[in-house]
């Protein structure tokens, strides 16, 4: 009888462990994840097709220009899947907030299913807004360097296409300059050539507003993704010293 009711109790725990992360399992078949099914139903009510330039989402983030206008600047950062881009950022002192979103691409306004369907020209980016006076652009970069793999020209980690190709969109001639000696820095450290772009910011465009703060609203499927995408592994390697 014994033996019976453990059997039970790990088929219960089996059974509740599937449920928990077969959503996950299913975000990773995918991609880096998936919009809501109201999202979508909203979309398709509003009329709106894809590929084709549509209304701003009500998002409540800091512009680049609003930032500026602050006091802040903005570093904008493609490093594959925007999720794991983003909680590098949010809890350092100087940093005043994190949006996750596309930039460099040719579409306004676009969705996420738009952008990882390909086509758009997007980049899954993060866009950072810092007060200078706390932390430095070059900090930024630090961070942003060892989060992703500047060696890889088709995507990131599990992540493949142009959509989570790496880039960092510079703001001004200074961040330029700062993007350009940081990435010169690196080169003596691989053998292989490092292809992060270094690309003009145009645009920035959030992402839905399910994607905002994921990791920190969906713990288990962000770290089973995030896991089973083979990222940490592959960051250990590089950048384990």
């Amino acid at each position: 009888m014994r033996y019976s009711n453990n059997m039970r109790r790990v088929a219960l725990w089996s059974l509740i462990l599937a449920i928990a992360l077969a959503p996950a399992a299913s975000l990773l078949a995918r991609g880096s994840g998936e919009d809501s099914d109201d999202a979508n139903q909203q979309d398709n009510e509003r009329g709106f097709t894809v590929h084709s330039g549509q209304v701003p989402l009500e998002i409540d983030y800091l512009t680049a220009e609003e930032a500026d206008a602050q006091g802040y600047q903005a570093a904008t950062l493609a490093g594959g899947c925007f999720w794991c881009m983003e909680p590098p950022y949010t809890d350092l002192e100087g940093v005043i907030e994190v949006t996750v979103g596309f930039s460099g691409g040719h579409l306004e306004h676009p969705r996420y299913r738009q952008v990882v369907g390909g086509g758009t020209g997007h980049l899954e980016v993060v866009q950072v807004i810092y007060d200078p006076e706390l932390i430095s652009y070059d900090e930024i970069l630090d961070i942003f360097w060892v989060n992703i793999d500047p060696l890889d020209d088709g995507g990131q980690f599990c992540d493949r296409g142009e959509m989570y190709q790496s880039a960092i969109f510079y703001h001004n001639d200074e961040q330029r300059s700062a993007a350009q000696a940081s990435k010169a820095a690196l080169e003596d450290r691989f053998e292989d050539a490092i292809v992060t772009e270094i690309r003009e910011y145009e645009a920035f465009y959030p992402a839905e507003k399910q994607h905002q703060g994921y990791a920190r609203k969906n713990p288990v499927r962000y770290n089973f993704y995030r896991t089973q995408c083979g990222r940490d592994a592959r960051l250990s390697q590089l950048w384990d010293d």
